[in-house]
């Protein structure tokens, strides 16, 4: 009986594939499917439907936190398909209670569902209506398509899905990914709370000690939760915050002056939000909705979005919003608080971003949403869902020059963003040069190096370096999807780093003679020099100071600053790199390889390198580098517990260098060599060197000599508080040592007059200042009678 009832299936299979010859197989790119739900990073997704095998099971995943979901595949430009018979390969697996369904969205995006899927039958092709299994042919041919959606479950899928109809091919050709003018200390980020600016027992002040860690970088990502601004419905403080009494103005006031970047992050719900949900439900991540709202709806958002725009108005560069608009709590706490005043476009921030990892699986519904919600919330957020819900709503109606960041994700999920992309395209439209309208300015995710390639999520064992961690991988996918689907947008990452605690599966490890916080500080340094290399614009690393310094879990010793105020190595390195080439713009990279990665940096035309071997063995590899038409060149060395590298000057031998090359980066600036026709006239060589370093030895401008050119003699001025001896160097132009000299220094000046030998001919000399591991280098001419005044 059993073979009978094969051989009927079998021919039944063969007089329905017969009935498909009039209609053509329509092509599916499986890749470009996504779904609007949390990923299994250990699954393919929804490739298997579409891979012509019909005998193995698709599964989605596992620990998803939507049980029935969308999966959307949108056409290219220019493509085109109608559907006139649908093919099934139904295998292992009933669904009846819970089918899949197949849908299609129209251009003029009505939603229709075309075929059903109940996995009632075993190992034959079934046709869309589960109870019609010899009709393969639609009843009504599905026309006009935008996309194809997938409602499912994660397992309720046959083995193969095959579409027939008309097909047209789309405009599928890429371009290049523009190459990113970045300068080296936008990724030289952290993140930070107001209490790492300001004491408990004082918040109202900057207190100097902390301030002076937070100068280690360039960028601060302020977690503010929403509380701090508006403890009360409709009443917002920001000097003094109601919840805790902090200064906002004199923190970013002073960052300002500083020159260090805020990104603002307001996250988490208030209280009084919180109050709304059932106590099995409350928790400060929920979603930023009062209970029972709809996610999808951005009327949902719209008290999140009204904060923002106070936020916006105050510390955004516009001064002309209506002061009508504005609310601030005019009360006092007690007797001589401060008081909370109206304030207007103080210009102090440039950057907010819209809560804190949408994508919170881990907790739930509560507190996750899909790409298609978190898009409606985003709307809300950037302009009051196109300035549709009245005045006093959402950043840009605040401060169009604002620059509105996703709240970074957790997940390395692009369809995430994906999804969000197609929301606007439905919701919000497009610009008039057709572009979609984005309720965004920069795309934003996390990611923390490990040695499984999952960022937050898998069974990682320990933290790795960043080059060989999966993560170069995941910042391509979303720089590729910036450019293919968001014109190019910005992309950052704002938070990344490594635990110390060795019970952490994010932590650093030692290597060879170096500790864990040596190995800590080379992968934190040696992650801004990658995610500049690939194109990511800023990068924010977590966090200012360990979270619970005696705790193994993640994320709980990633500290980049000790409790008693001091540098950790990492952040001495951070700090010697921005010093040294904050300023400098990552150009090319010349050499990539598992031994050597050589990156060259520019500033004012001027050429350095950076060079690392890209591993965590303690390796060293020698690399020679082609300085062109350098006599000489410095290399620089992180060091720790110092303020700048170590520094060594060299002679390169026509214009090649070899140097050796650690997992702990080289920084190279060059020395050219040059003619000047002026200096030729004066003098009896035409050789001067400009020096590429120059931005670097600004920083030490507490050295001077004098007077300059000079014919015998010159004076040496050093002010700092440092009382080592001070030793000089003169060397030639082509870097021959030609005099040396040391003197003593008793207090914060030193003084000093040198004497060149009478025996040195006319020209140019460098001139270097010593004093301990310090060096300075400066550039004398030694002319004909021009110290007579001396």
């Amino acid at each position: 009986m059993k073979k009978l009832v094969l051989i009927f299936q079998a021919l039944t299979c063969i007089l329905s594939c017969q009935a498909q010859s009039s209609s053509n197989k329509i092509p599916i790119d499986p890749q470009r499917w996504y779904q609007l739900n949390n990923l299994d990073f250990r699954r393919d997704g929804l490739i298997g439907l579409f891979d012509g095998v019909i005998n193995t099971r698709v599964n989605t995943g596992y620990g998803k936190v939507l049980s029935r979901y969308d999966s959307y595949y949108p056409l290219a430009e220019g493509e085109a398909m109608t559907i006139d018979s649908i093919k099934f390969y139904d295998g292992a697996g009933s669904y009846e209670t819970n089918p899949m369904i197949l849908s299609v969205i129209t251009d003029d995006w009505k939603r229709i569902p075309v075929a059903s899927f109940t996995g009632m039958h075993y190992n034959r092709w079934v046709g869309a209506y589960p109870y019609d299994l010899s009709r393969f042919a639609l009843k009504t041919p599905a026309i006009n398509i935008r996309y194809l959606v997938i409602t499912s479950t994660s397992f309720s899928f046959p083995n193969e899905i095959e579409l027939y109809g008309t097909y047209t091919s789309g405009n599928t050709r890429t371009t290049p990914v523009a190459k990113k003018n970045i300068q080296l200390k936008q990724s030289l980020g952290v993140n930070a709370f107001e209490w790492d600016f300001e004491a408990a027992r004082k918040p109202t002040v900057i207190d100097e000690e902390r301030m002076k860690a937070v100068t280690a970088f360039r960028g601060v990502r302020h977690y503010i939760d929403w509380q701090k601004l508006e403890a009360t419905q409709g009443s917002y403080t920001f000097n003094p915050t109601w919840s805790g009494g902090w200064n906002y103005d004199a923190i970013y006031e002073r960052c300002k002056k500083e020159g260090i970047e805020i990104l603002a992050c307001i996250k988490t719900i208030p209280a009084w939000m919180k109050a709304t949900y059932p106590d099995s439900l409350k928790d400060n991540e929920n979603v930023p909705v009062k209970y029972s709202r709809n996610f999808s709806n951005p009327y949902s958002y719209i008290e999140q979005a009204k904060v923002a725009f106070q936020f916006a108005a105050r510390y955004g560069s516009n001064t002309n919003v209506d002061p009508a608009l504005l609310r601030v709590n005019k009360t006092s706490r007690w007797t001589n608080d401060l008081i909370n005043e109206v304030k207007i476009g103080l210009g102090l921030i440039k950057y907010i971003e819209c809560d804190n990892e949408r994508d919170k699986w881990w907790k739930g519904r509560k507190a996750y949403q899909t790409g298609r919600e978190y898009a409606a919330n985003m709307s809300t957020f950037y302009d009051g869902h196109k300035n549709s819900m009245g005045p006093g709503v959402g950043i840009k109606n605040a401060d169009p020059n604002m620059k509105v960041v996703i709240g970074g994700l957790a997940g390395t999920n692009i369809d995430y963003v994906k999804g969000m992309i197609d929301w606007c395209k439905q919701f919000r439209g497009y610009n008039p040069d057709g572009t979609v309208n984005l309720c965004w300015d920069v795309i934003n995710y996390h990611y923390y190096s490990n040695d499984r390639h999952t960022s937050q999520n898998g069974t990682s064992t320990r933290g790795a370096a960043p080059e060989i961690s999966g993560a170069a991988e995941a910042a391509k996918q979303f720089i590729q999807l910036a450019h293919d689907y968001a014109y190019g947008m910005p992309v950052w990452i704002t938070e990344t780093g490594y635990d110390i605690n060795q019970a952490s599966p994010l932590k650093a490890i030692a290597i060879n003679n170096k500790t864990v916080l040596d190995t800590q500080a080379d992968w934190i340094l040696r992650s801004s020099l990658m995610y500049t290399r690939l194109g990511i614009e800023a990068v924010f690393f977590y966090q200012l100071y360990d979270n619970a310094p005696l705790d193994g879990g993640r994320f709980n010793t990633s500290g980049l600053i000790n409790e008693n105020r001091s540098r950790r190595p990492a952040a001495d390195f951070l700090y010697q790199a921005n010093r040294l080439m904050g300023k400098y713009f990552y150009k090319e990279t010349i050499h990539n390889n598992s031994n050597t990665i050589v990156d060259r940096y520019e500033l004012n035309g001027q050429s350095a390198w950076v060079l690392v071997v890209p591993d965590e063995k303690g390796r060293t590899a020698n690399y020679t580098l082609d300085l062109g038409q350098a006599a000489l060149a410095k290399i620089y060395r992180p060091r720790v517990g110092q303020d700048s590298m170590s520094v060594e000057t060299v002679q390169a031998s026509n214009g090649k260098l070899t140097v050796r090359v650690t997992e702990t980066p080289v920084f190279i600036l060059p020395v050219i060599a040059t003619t000047s026709a002026k200096t030729a006239a004066s003098a009896d060589t035409a050789v001067v060197v400009a020096e590429s370093m120059t931005q670097y030895e600004k920083q030490e401008a507490e050295a001077k000599i004098y007077p300059n050119p000079t014919s015998d003699f010159f004076f040496i001025e050093l002010r700092n508080k440092d009382m080592q001896d001070v030793k000089v160097n003169i060397f030639t132009a082509n870097g021959s040592l030609c005099q040396t000299q040391q003197f003593k220094k008793y207090s914060d000046k030193l003084l000093e007059k040198v004497r060149m030998n009478a025996t040195l001919p006319y020209g140019l000399y460098f001139v270097e200042i010593s004093q301990g591991s310090e060096k300075v280098v400066k550039k004398i001419i030694k002319s004909q009678a021009v110290n007579s005044k001396f």
